[in-house]
């Protein structure tokens, strides 16, 4: 995916420390995003990943530094960032159509107190146009599968029209297929849409990501856009190595990818 040059970013945390208490989650993180970045976000249980989305989505304060969103304070353009959590269970006994749930997207822009307008349930048809489940609206949102749960939770995030799209673990408890068709998807929406997601599947690097991060109480940044002269090859070209990844993306200096200059003062105080 190309590079956009140098455009505002859309989401600029700069110095940012978080604890509860006395127990450091976060430590001076220096991230960008830039627009129409895929952003993917791994590391261990534990190491503040879900953490920096709630400062990301306004839900948690920083002690220390600063996160814009669209050069704001998120809780101000909270209207441009969807959100998908993780754990997209639902109790398959309760009697709400898939339209239904995609239609709670609009909570916020207008009361639904009597009811959902043309105007809305046009606008969540077409957010499940855009995932691919269209023909499933009447459907009991409770007879789906996790991977069709989950493009609906998309379409929910669709329909508030946003510039960003969050995603934590999007493919938890979802089978190899499919894992790769909710990824399709977030690349086809990435044309037009900055894409954050934090996972554990490394293939979203591999395949999908032009941006990488490496949080464990620290962040360690990398561009990947080009992956064939950051990546190390063994004879094949097509082939990346995943235990050199990892062992990249954990490191604190590397020699295959360019750092950011706004992520090396950690380092160098380090």
């Amino acid at each position: 995916m190309p590079l956009l040059g140098n455009k505002t970013p859309v989401v600029e945390v700069k110095g940012l420390s978080f604890s509860y208490d006395r127990d450091i989650i976060l430590d001076n993180i220096n991230l960008q995003v830039d627009p129409l970045d895929f952003l993917a976000i791994i590391g261990p249980n534990g190491g503040g990943k879900s953490t920096l989305l709630k400062l990301l989505l306004g839900l948690e304060k920083p002690k220390q530094g600063s996160v814009r969103v669209f050069g704001e304070a998120p809780s101000k353009n909270l209207s441009l960032v969807g959100y998908v959590p993780q754990n997209t269970n639902v109790n398959t006994d309760f009697p709400i159509k898939v339209i239904e749930v995609v239609l709670m997207g609009h909570v916020g822009e207008k009361t639904p107190l009597f009811g959902y307008g043309k105007d809305e349930t046009a606008c969540a048809m077409g957010a499940l146009a855009q995932v691919g489940m269209q023909d499933f609206a009447q459907s009991k949102i409770g007879s789906l599968s996790g991977g069709q749960r989950q493009r609906v939770m998309i379409a929910r995030a669709l329909c508030a029209h946003p510039k960003i799209l969050i995603l934590d673990e999007p493919t938890s408890s979802i089978d190899i297929n499919g894992q790769k068709e909710i990824y399709e998807l977030l690349k086809m929406l990435n044309s037009s849409i900055t894409i954050i997601v934090v996972s554990h599947d490394i293939s979203v690097i591999l395949e999908y990501a032009n941006k990488a991060a490496h949080i464990n109480k620290r962040l360690s940044y990398h561009d990947i856009s080009d992956k064939k002269s950051t990546f190390h090859t063994h004879g094949d070209e097509e082939h990346f190595c995943e235990i050199e990844l990892l062992q990249m993306l954990g490191s604190n200096e590397c020699n295959t990818c360019e750092h950011e200059e706004n992520n090396t003062q950690w380092r160098e105080e380090k």
